[in-house]
């Protein structure tokens, strides 16, 4: 029997090196794998459900799953990262701490983008801010649609022509969370300065306390596939997960990074994380997993609270 052929978009990163250049044995599986940038697969994915297998950011694949998109997931998560580093403040719009968040005008790139999604769970659930206590600006259109916002949420699109970090750094927002920070700040250019400056030790206490390294994005299959060969779901999450292991083998080598403390930095991470910082599987993200479900209810993301038995293929 001839192998099943499937398009597979990802990014390209260590974990996912091995599948894009086939070192990865797939067998029943003929994969074309397409590497693309976040911004260029999303938005080619969102339009007509361009590929067969697409890593999506999870909020937006939550917001499609609770109104009927015709995908599923399966348990890789290609990209996981924590979100307090990504808050910048500008240094005259009097905010010292979270709290000081409440009646202020804040920039993100979209009501549905997994950053917002967490940020907003941790204000609300951490320190009382609630998320329609905030005027929230989003720097691009939302991939989730139809979607209207809740009477209770404050949001608009920031003007044409203009990005968020731009509008900060013009005094014109007070604060922004985003995937990646502005090119003016990692000049070192920019006024704004991190909500946390030991955004590190943040992020450490709050993985102690919670057992939660934040979840961005996920794979998803086209149901009619599932539906006719439900034999692929196990067998793409084997692959994702052999491209993982030889991606985290390849980069235990310290020569194979310029930085100049990787080791030691890749040291204290293991003591934290164990050798694999986010396992491919269910279990062991559960506690993720159902508290981003839970904020994605809470705010309006998804149209009601989903279950994981939803979520993942079987």
């Amino acid at each position: 029997m001839a192998n099943l052929h499937l398009s597979v978009s990802c990014g390209d990163y260590d974990r996912t090196r091995f599948l894009i250049d086939g070192k990865v044995p797939t067998p029943g599986l003929d994969l074309t794998v397409i590497p693309l940038p976040s911004v260029d697969r999303h938005a080619r994915f969102s339009r007509n459900l361009e590929f067969d297998v697409c890593e999506l950011q999870m909020g937006v694949y939550l917001g499609w799953k609770s109104r009927g998109v015709p995908v599923t997931a399966i348990p890789v998560f290609p990209h996981v990262k924590f979100c307090h580093g990504s808050v910048v403040v500008h240094p005259q719009s009097g905010i010292e701490r979270p709290e000081d968040l409440r009646g202020k005008r804040v920039g993100i790139q979209a009501h549905f983008n997994p950053i917002a999604v967490w940020m907003r769970g941790v204000l609300k659930h951490e320190f009382g801010v609630e998320p329609g206590a905030i005027e929230w600006v989003t720097n691009s259109i939302e991939q989730v649609t139809p979607w209207d916002p809740p009477e209770w949420l404050h949001i608009e699109r920031a003007p044409s022509g203009r990005r968020v970090p731009e509008m900060l750094d013009a005094g014109d927002l007070d604060a922004y969370m985003l995937p990646t920070l502005g090119s003016s700040f990692r000049a070192g250019k920019s006024p704004g300065r991190r909500l946390w400056p030991n955004y590190r030790e943040v992020e450490t206490d709050y993985y102690r306390r919670t057992g939660i390294y934040p979840i961005r994005h996920t794979v998803v299959v086209k149901d009619e596939i599932l539906a006719s060969h439900p034999w692929v779901a196990a067998c793409l999450v084997r692959a994702f997960n052999d491209a993982k292991e030889l991606g985290l083998d390849y980069m235990r080598d310290q020569r194979k990074s310029f930085l100049a403390w990787y080791g030691e930095t890749l040291e204290e991470e293991e003591k934290l994380f164990g050798r694999d910082p986010f396992p491919y599987a269910i279990e062991p993200q559960r506690t993720a997993l159902e508290t981003m479900c839970a904020y994605a209810d809470e705010q309006a993301v998804t149209t009601r609270k989903l279950s994981l038995d939803e979520l993942f293929a079987p």
